[in-house]
């Protein structure tokens, strides 16, 4: 099916979106073009939508807006924000309603092959390093999904021999039925547990990336992590497994001799990647590596990869070094809002490190983390609605080691403090191990006005 013969399906129907942010406004606009009948549903009242709430108006679109947003929805087909739990809509559902989403209709209309990411960590970096090393192989990508931009709005546009590459979350994958051609699923550990139901919805949600595979499909999985190793098992692809810690060698996949990755399939083993090549810090980052390279095989040279591994130096907000001040270095890992994030970040660096830390509780357990604060971490600074329960995790470890913990009010006091404790040689590491949302929209105004503090420090 096209696009087209989708849209020209809804001719007749009543269609309701669910939320009114940037990612579902080029789909409302979509519909609204085709002369659809679309009604626009938000909590935000008329008064915080503003121009755009004319704009809607205008171009024909019905809007139910406020607290009771989603009560007595009855339209004929309703798409989901990614947001949005789906028991929220199970009254409409049952009343008859088909309830989908941007992404969903995208998997069905796309005219080309799909490779999509899924995991608790490492999703954007390694979605980014797939989609560059394709780009540099000379194939034309179409990047979306959590990263980059809604994609079903161009799909008219996509040809055949392009690739969409995708990042895709589990809110996302949750009421999914289709599965990529290629999926990555990078490693998975307790996350987003306010929002789930519990661990098993989490995983349960993730493994729809794999669920629906063909034989011709593909899936690369994660060897050291219990649950993606358990997950690999289930799919009816052919499947790649990377490893960094076992010391396992599989008979497709990546691993680690010596000082470099090595992959193998039915045309044997090589070295494909020296680990000085890869520029970016951190062992997490090898296994970004190794997951993209079992993703490319068959369409990227290990020459490709090589001269990527050399020049990337990584996304915004993921161990990004903001500044060199005075000897001591800055870095932005604001995507941390979970503690295995976090964790991630702080083995990334032989020294210990000034972290700054807290945020919004989202219904996971910080005691791992804490010896893990206790190994690398010599000033922990708090913040936000977590900083008791990170405490807590660093004070009851096994090691603890007396570490200096300070809880401050804002960020603005946690970036002097930091200013004012370090000196030539040491690491400062925004790393806040929760979400963002008990003091701003999104991790990336939470590193963005991170990084506003840290370019104000004076030189």
């Amino acid at each position: 099916m096209t696009r087209q013969e989708y849209l020209r399906s809804l001719g007749g129907k009543r269609v309701a979106v669910i939320g009114i942010g940037v990612s579902n406004r080029p789909l409302l606009r979509l519909l609204l073009e085709e002369g659809i009948d679309v009604t626009a549903c938000d909590k935000k009242e008329r008064a915080e939508l503003g121009p755009l709430g004319d704009e809607l108006e205008a171009a024909g679109c019905k809007l139910r807006l406020g607290p009771d947003y989603l009560e007595g929805l009855e339209q004929d087909v309703i798409f989901r924000t990614p947001g949005l739990h789906p028991r929220y809509l199970a009254e409409a559902a049952a009343r008859g309603s088909v309830i989908t989403s941007e992404m969903e209709v995208f998997f069905d209309v796309c005219p080309c092959p799909i490779l999509a990411v899924t995991g608790s960590d490492g999703k954007t970096t390694t979605t980014t390093i797939i989609a560059r090393l394709l780009q540099a192989a000379g194939h034309t990508v179409h990047l979306g999904g959590n990263i980059g931009r809604p994609l079903l709005g161009e799909a008219e546009a996509i040809r055949p021999g392009d690739w969409a590459v995708v990042e895709l979350s589990s809110f996302q994958l949750l009421t999914m039925r289709r599965s990529p051609h290629i999926a990555v699923l990078t490693n998975l550990a307790p996350n987003h547990l306010d929002v789930h139901t519990d661990m098993e919805e989490y995983v349960r949600a993730k493994a729809v990336l794999l669920n629906y595979q063909g034989p011709s499909d593909r899936a690369v999985c994660n060897w050291d992590n219990e649950i993606t190793r358990r997950l690999s098992q289930e799919t009816a692809g052919k499947v790649s497994h990377f490893t960094r810690a076992s010391g396992f060698k599989p008979d497709r996949g990546c691993w680690l001799e010596g000082d470099a990755v090595w992959y193998r399939d039915e045309a044997g083993a090589r070295e494909v990647l020296p680990l000085r090549d890869i520029l970016l810090p951190g062992v997490h980052n090898v296994e970004n590596y190794m997951a993209a390279i079992c993703a490319v095989q068959g369409l990227v040279g290990d020459e490709t990869i090589r001269t990527l591994a050399r020049s990337f130096g990584g996304v915004e907000h993921r161990i990004e070094l903001v500044r060199t001040r005075r000897g001591v270095r800055w870095y932005n890992d604001s995507i941390a809002s979970s503690p295995s994030r976090t964790e991630a970040g702080l083995r990334s660096f032989p020294e210990r490190v000034v972290l700054i830390a807290g945020g919004k509780d989202k219904g996971v357990s910080y005691a791992p983390l804490g010896p893990v604060i206790n190994d690398h971490v010599k000033l922990l600074i708090l913040c936000g609605a977590t900083a008791g329960a990170i405490r807590q995790a660093a004070e009851r470890a096994e090691n603890a080691c007396g570490l200096e913990i300070v809880e401050v009010s804002d960020y603005p006091a946690a970036v002097r403090l930091a200013a004012e404790r370090t000196g030539e040689g040491d690491v400062v590491l925004l790393s806040p191990a929760s979400t963002s949302f008990d003091r701003f929209r999104n991790f990336e105004e939470r590193g963005r006005v991170f990084k506003e503090l840290v370019a104000a420090l004076p030189a």
